[in-house]
This record gives C-alpha cells, structure tokens and sequence, in this order.
C-alpha cells in the first residue's frame, strides 16, 4: 500500500470511529452509580423504590428536530394528537394556518409534498449574503455601521475558506480512497465469484501468487482489523458529499423549494405534515430517549412513561433556520406543550430576534425549554452557540430554559464528553450523553454520542416529574432537575477537547452552573418532599 492510500485509510478508519460503537453498554443511562457502577441517571431506581404505586398524568414534550419515524414499534401510541383536526381531510379544521396537522407540523417542505435534506450551514450563508454585499463595493467610503459588518465579513470569510478548504480536502482524499476501496472489493469479490466474503476469504487471497489479487486482500485485511466496514464507508462516503456539496456549497439553495421568505417572520404558514421526512434518525433516536415504550420486551426504553410527543421538523442535513425554530416553539407552546426539546444548533443566528421573541412566548406560557450545548468542546461562556438564552453577557432571555452538556459512562477524569461545550454561565448542568441507547428508523436501535442525546435526558426527567408531580411548577421542575443533580464540582477532569483529549485538567465545578450530573432518583426524591 503506498503512502497516500495509508494517509487516507487512517482518516477514513479515524472518522468510522464514530459510527456503529458497540452496545454492550446498552443502557447505562438508565442506571445507578452505586448499584451498576456506571453514572446513569438512576430511573430504573426512581421507579422502582419511589413511583410505585403512583399514579401520572400525561405529559406533552414537543421534540424540535429532523424529524421521528411514526412507525416504529416502541413509540406506538405515544404521539400527540391533534384532536381540533381531522386526519387527511385537506381542510384547516383548527383554522392555526396547518393543514391536517395531526401530529405535529414539517416546517422543511412544501404543500406539494416536498421536503428538504441537505441544506447549506449557517455560516456558509452569512459569508454569502455578505460577500454579495461587499463585492465591488469601496469599502474606504463605508459608515460606521458598514465598517462594523465589514470587519464582521472578514472574520466570517476566513472561517468559512478554512472549514471549507477541509470540506474538499476530505471530499477529494475519499474519492481517491474509494477509487484503492472499490477497486480492492471488486478484485477480491471477483475471485471468489460472490458478493460476501469473510476475514478467512481475505487470509487466503493474501497468500495468491497474483500480485493484485494478494495486495488488495492484504488492503482490505488492514481495513477489516481496523473494524471498518461496508456500513462505515457509506457512513463517511455521505458525511464528506454532505460537507462538500451542501453544507458548504453557496450555490445550495434547497430552500427554494419552500418558496417563503426566510427573513420575514410573518410569512409563517409554509410546510406540510410529513413529520418523518427524509431523514429522521437523528430525531427517532432523541424522541425514543425520552418516550420509547418502557412496558415491552424491546432493548431501549424511554425516561418518561406517560408522555405524548408532539413532532416539528426544523432540522435538515445542515442547519436549520431560525424562522422554523421560532415557528416551532411558538407551535409547540401554542399547542399544549409543556416541554420542549432542542437537540440542535448552530454557530451563527442571522435572525436571533426571531427566535428570541418566541422563547419569550414559551415563557409567557410557562413552558420549560431544554437544549443541548453543541459538540464543538468549546467553552460557551466565550463562543455562544445557537439557539442561546444569552441576551448580552450579563442577562438571558428567559428563567425557564435548561442548557446540557454531555456527560461519560464513569465519574472519573473523563466525566465530561470529550465533544461537549461547557460553561460555568451558559451550560446549567450535564447528563449523560456518549453511548446512549435508543431508536433508529424501520424498528432499529442504536447507541449515540452527543449533547444531542444528553438534553432528551433531562427533557425525560423534567417530562417525569411533571406527570407524576403535576402541582409543581415548570420553574419547580427545573430547580429540582439542577438542585438534585450529583455534584463533582470538585473532581479534577480533562477540559472536552477532541485534538487533544488530555490536554489540561480543571474542576468539574467549573464546566456548568451547578457542577453536576441529573439525577432522576434524586429529583424525584426531592419532588416528593417538597409536594409532601
């Protein structure tokens, strides 16, 4: 193998690395420190010492996000439904502007049946609107107000060329790296006449006395041992296409689709109700987080057990608009929810106003909104991410927010997720968020890593609490999920850092608000002594 084909191979098997992780962990999100030794969240405790017996009510949570397949087995019967509505009739029954929203509403599609995928990221559309804007324009003869955005341009330019200039680097080191793959499959499966073939196959071909066929066996050898597989190649073949020809791609414009304007915060009735799109893995895995059947035999099982979930696309593949997130919140809020998850953000908020105005709605309704930090191991108290709660660096916009970091299997030095954001302002508290077990599309389940699975964990608490508490109020729910987490405020763990995972060390305490990690058996511990 020559030095290049090594070079791309090691990218490629680096980057597999996050893809299809083992489950012999199944779970341990659900489990208690003292008796499993893991630091879960203790549910599985919390309903077996203290909820027995109790009686719920049924708990709306509205999950903002890709999208969650109705069909699969372990959410039958947990899906809110529109009950002003009737189903499939082609008529605003409810006359809120959404035709036969049953189950939620899909803000990336069209009345056609449309929907987006790929979309363009955030900041690959500030760099374009200000490009268009500062081409050909004498910037020696700009007004204050000009010179401010054209300084902002030139800090946007540079990050965009950088993220860019890897985005192609990646795209044109895999498709050369696919050129020595396939060409080695197609090798190896035309001497064995078949399609499949194992490890041994590959050990015996590497003892051919034809040159080709020996190498590329002893090619895909390497590749087997280091686990990657025919899974993985797509996996990076549609994340590298992803990046190169989307996300940051300025001639990209899915949105046209749509045909709304995108800057305009009343030009709000636009969509349709395909709630599962075309790609919904990322929002089945958070909705089964929080609301997958705990009463079946299946594998995973939600937090909460008497919830309905309430489906609104807003995020494709790339980021998602800040138009759709305010209409998703304000549908949510308008619609009975009572907590809403955001498993999702960005870098950069062009129309923020849009969205804080309707996180101020959910306040006015007091409705509990829960969002994930960001994967970016990057401190938010200095780099804010989108949606944010932060008005100015010393006020928020609302009290009924919780912010999630991502926290690890063990309460050790490697507590906090090597990806996740932290901030002892802007990040309220950490939950488990690597390996987490839940759904997958077509009745499948998976482990997932991220701070996009640690916020379903505390949406399931604050979902808990509210059905088997519901004299408390959303305020009451959130002091209890932050006041009862376990703290590790003085535990001396590595700063999330995914160059260099062990590259300094600081306390717990210093990563969030409280320095903990939720705790379901705690909260609910506390909930009763305070309605008691």
């Amino acid at each position: 193998m020559n030095k290049l084909s090594l070079i791309i191979l090691c990218i490629v098997v680096c980057y597999s690395a996050t893809f299809g992780q083992k489950d012999n962990l199944k779970n341990w999100h659900h489990k208690d420190s003292e008796i499993d030794k893991y630091q879960g969240i203790s549910s599985n405790k919390a309903y077996h010492e203290l909820l027995k017996g109790r009686t719920s009510k049924t708990v709306i949570v509205a999950i903002i996000d890709s999208g969650t397949d109705t069909t699969h087995e372990d959410l039958k019967g947990k899906f809110w439904v529109n009950e002003y509505e009737i189903p499939n009739n082609g008529i605003d029954d409810d006359n809120n502007g959404y035709i036969d929203d049953i189950n939620g509403w899909n803000f990336l599609g069209n009345s056609k049946g449309e929907n987006i995928l790929h979309e363009t990221l955030e900041i690959t559309r500030v760099y374009y609107n200000l490009k268009t804007k500062f081409t050909n324009k004498d910037t020696t003869k700009l007004d204050n107000n000009e010179k401010k955005e054209y300084e902002f341009y030139k800090k946007v330019s540079a990050d965009f060329q950088k993220k860019y200039k890897k985005a192609k680097s990646d795209y044109d080191g895999f498709t050369l790296f696919s050129e020595y793959y396939t060409t080695a499959n197609n090798n190896v499966k035309e001497e064995l006449k078949k399609d499949d073939y194992t490890i041994d196959d590959l050990k015996n071909l590497s003892l051919s006395k034809n040159e080709t066929i020996k190498n590329s066996a002893l090619y895909l050898s390497q590749l087997h041992k280091k686990g990657f597989t025919k899974t993985e190649f797509n996996s990076f073949k549609r994340h590298v296409e992803s990046q190169y020809k989307y996300r940051y791609n300025v001639d990209n414009n899915q949105r046209q689709i749509i045909g709304d304007d995108h800057t305009n915060k009343n030009d709000s009735v636009y969509g349709n109700n395909d709630i599962m799109g075309p790609s919904c893995g990322h929002g089945t895995s958070v909705a089964g987080i929080v609301a997958a059947n705990r009463n079946n035999n299946n594998d995973a099982y939600g937090i909460a057990d008497n919830v309905k979930i309430m489906i609104l696309r807003v995020v494709p593949d790339g980021d998602e608009r800040d138009k759709d997130v305010a209409n998703a919140i304000k549908y949510a809020v308008n619609n009975g929810a009572q907590v809403v998850n955001m498993s999702f953000g960005k870098d950069y908020s062009p129309q923020k106003l849009f969205v804080d105005e309707a996180i101020k709605i959910a306040e006015q309704k007091h409705v509990l909104l829960i969002h994930a930090a960001g994967n970016e191991a990057e401190n938010s108290d200095i780099k804010w991410h989108y949606p944010t709660n932060s008005l100015d660096s010393n006020n928020i916009i609302t009290k009924y927010w919780i912010e999630v970091g991502a926290s690890s299997i063990k309460a050790n030095k490697k507590l906090p997720a090597v990806f996740s954001n932290y901030g002892q302002q802007n990040v309220d508290v950490f939950a488990p968020g690597v390996r987490v077990y839940s759904l997958q599309p077509g009745n499948k389940y998976e482990s997932a890593d991220g701070t996009s699975s640690a916020c379903p964990v505390v949406t399931g608490v604050a979902a808990l609490l509210m059905s088997y508490f519901p004299q408390l109020s959303p305020l009451e729910i959130k002091e209890i999920i932050l006041n009862s987490s376990v703290p590790f405020k003085k535990l001396k763990v590595f700063v999330p850092n995914k160059n260099e995972p062990k590259a300094k060390k600081v306390k717990f305490g210093s990563l969030s608000k409280t320095g903990g990690v939720v705790n379901a058996y705690n909260a609910v511990k506390m909930a009763i002594e305070k309605v008691n």
